[in-house]
């Protein structure tokens, strides 16, 4: 038996192109989510020897994989403005194309997955996998100020040119840069931190950027973090997201291959996981789920 799990609100959901993809995928049961949170209990509700397809973006990638049974494959199909689990998979942009690829011939993949846990002044405020991203300061600042402009007419999220200005007006806001702001315990002080579970981090349109060029999805967790974040120094920053080169700069922490990250701030400093906002944070511990998810792709 196979299960479509359906984000009806993802940025490029629509009725015509559900029916597009049930049409692929052929006899499957489909499932709409009603809200936030409504992916990880459908997921949940899953049998072993069943198979399950997504349709959605990273957001409810991130809720499947939450509630997902140990051992139940699971193929994510993009239907989100960026979608970018099913690209660093292999799978095509389109939700149709990348339904018929599976449909033609779907190959198990086990990839690793990251988990976070992590707590605002001695509370616990987050206890969640995560399925190619996390970070804390500068890029959940943007996904939390993309949060706040609110969504389109059926709860469709802004794009990338909205991403791309609210990012311009952060950086404007930081224009003496970005200082120390928390430490990376036993590696050192950072301004901010983004921890990668495969390579590309995301993408800017067609565009892959790459934080973490090394990380795999086989590995453990890769982190990138600028000691300090000039405003000369972003420009040659931004570059090497788009074109990376060998070699570590001075003022670039990286670690590879890591299983666990723990990361203190000096204040409460907000979280992201797969684009999604889990609030202000004071420490987290990143930890790598190795071989943890079985990932259908096209052979």
């Amino acid at each position: 038996m196979a299960r479509l799990i359906v984000n009806p609100n993802a940025s490029r959901v629509t009725p015509e192109l559900v029916a597009a993809v049930e049409r692929e995928l052929g006899p499957v049961q489909t499932l709409l989510t009603r809200g936030p949170g409504d992916a990880t209990v459908l997921a949940a509700d899953v049998n072993q020897g069943e198979v399950v397809y997504v349709l959605s973006g990273d957001g409810g990638f991130n809720e499947v994989v939450n509630g997902l049974p140990d051992g139940v494959p699971v193929a994510f199909l993009p239907g989100g403005g960026t979608s970018v689990l099913p690209r660093a998979l292999g799978l095509p942009r389109d939700a149709v194309a990348a339904a018929h690829a599976l449909a033609q011939g779907a190959a198990g993949r086990t990839i690793s997955l990251g988990h976070v846990e992590a707590s605002l002044e001695g509370e616990p405020v987050a206890d969640r996998r995560f399925t190619f991203s996390a970070g804390i300061g500068l890029d959940a600042e943007l996904v939390r100020a993309v949060d706040r402009l609110g969504r389109r007419a059926g709860g469709r999220r802004p794009g990338d040119v909205v991403f791309a200005r609210e990012l311009g007006r952060l950086l404007l806001a930081h224009r003496a840069g970005f200082r120390p702001a928390l430490t990376v315990v036993g590696r050192g002080r950072a301004a901010f931190a983004l921890v990668a579970n495969c390579d590309p981090y995301s993408y800017a349109g067609r565009v892959p950027l790459h934080a973490a060029p090394e990380a795999t999805f086989e590995g453990g967790l890769d982190l990138a973090a600028p000691v300090e974040l000039t405003a000369a120094r972003i420009p040659a920053a931004a570059l090497a997201l788009v074109r990376p080169r060998p070699g570590r700069p001075r003022w670039l922490l990286r670690v590879h291959d890591a299983d666990e990250l723990r990361i203190e701030c000096d204040r409460p400093l907000p979280l992201q996981v797969d684009g999604e906002d889990l609030g202000d944070v004071t420490a987290a511990t990143f930890r790598a789920e190795r071989a943890a998810l079985e990932a259908l792709v096209a052979r």
